[in-house]
């Protein structure tokens, strides 16, 4: 086991230093000046150049490269040029919304998606199964921007049950907090459910047709115990492995849904410094995203192994 962790270890890091380069070359690139933009177009080649010398942008790419690096690893992401700001202080504080969101929007997948996929299996071919495949054949034809603004209208236009939009923070409590990201949350989570749903039923439906399920069915173990028990747990490596990548998607998605619900999240605030050309900000914004789908994956890999062990052996 220990040397199955390390090999992914190893992946891991390799895959963010990867991920740094990337990240850094291509937004180095991109046209334009953000000291111009910081100080308009009418300010005089002086100016914009006296700013670029102050925020160092007119260091050689490597310099700063290097200079990003060892301020991720001490944690010193330098200031905003937007907000003159600390930019570990933007992220966390927006990293407070993001992350609660993406992590009730994945439950809301995991629930649904489990629910619908095993019980479209346990109905193969039966009128629940192709009603509970239709349905999640709706749900992945809805853009989720679409059905964020379809659940405002009717829930806090119509019915008045919730807020439109905005977002007070934690002070007034969880409840609170978690009510004004549970429209947001449920926007997310309607596609990725209707995707996990269908992975969910078709390896239900492999795992059904195993010898273990027929042996247990003849010792007059019950369907439900069967179908939650025994098949689910052997049907879940491929369930995990679009979780992952859906729970990276989520945060992904944030963007979007923050600025129909105007939320004051990571993904807005990325969307702002876009707009800004704040390239500090977006760089250490897109690192930290491109960071967290890793260490999800990584997760993966290790579950892999706690659910399969078969996996840890031929690894190893």
């Amino acid at each position: 086991m220990s040397l199955f962790l390390f090999k992914r270890f190893v992946t891991l890091i390799a895959t963010l230093i990867g991920a740094s380069v990337i990240v850094f070359l291509v937004l180095e690139i991109l046209p334009g000046n953000a000291a111009q933009m910081l100080m308009g177009p009418d300010a005089s080649p002086e100016a914009v150049a006296a700013l670029a010398a102050k925020l160092g942008l007119n260091q050689p790419a490597w310099t700063r490269y290097w200079q990003w690096i060892g301020g991720l690893l001490t944690g010193d992401l330098g200031d905003s040029y937007a907000y003159s700001t600390p930019v570990i202080e933007l992220v966390l504080e927006r990293l407070s919304l993001t992350v609660p969101l993406a992590l009730l929007a994945m439950a809301f997948t995991t629930v649904l998606a489990l629910l619908v996929g095993v019980t479209a299996a346990a109905r193969h071919n039966k009128l629940g199964d192709v009603g509970l495949m239709g349905l999640t054949q709706v749900g992945i034809a809805i853009p989720n921007f679409w059905f964020a603004i379809l659940l405002i209208l009717v829930f806090s236009v119509q019915l008045q049950w919730f807020s439109a939009g905005g977002f007070e923070g934690w002070d007034d409590g969880v409840l609170a907090g978690l009510k004004a990201l549970l429209l947001p949350a449920l926007s997310l989570a309607v596609v990725q459910a209707a995707i996990l749903a269908r992975i969910t039923r078709s390896a239900v439906l492999e795992v059904m047709r195993e010898d273990f399920v027929r042996t247990a069915r003849a010792k007059g173990v019950s369907q439900r115990a069967v179908l939650w028990t025994h098949v689910l747990r052997n049907a879940m490596i491929p369930v995990i492995t679009v979780m992952g990548m859906q729970f990276s998607e989520l945060l992904a998605g944030t963007i979007v849904v923050e600025n129909v619900f105007y939320l004051p999240g990571l993904g807005r605030l990325i969307f702002q410094a876009i707009s800004n050309r704040d390239l500090i900000v977006v760089r250490n914004c897109v690192m930290l995203l491109a960071a967290m789908v890793v260490i999800v994956n990584f997760v993966v890999d290790v579950l892999y192994a706690v659910i399969d062990p078969r996996i840890k052996a031929s690894d190893i």
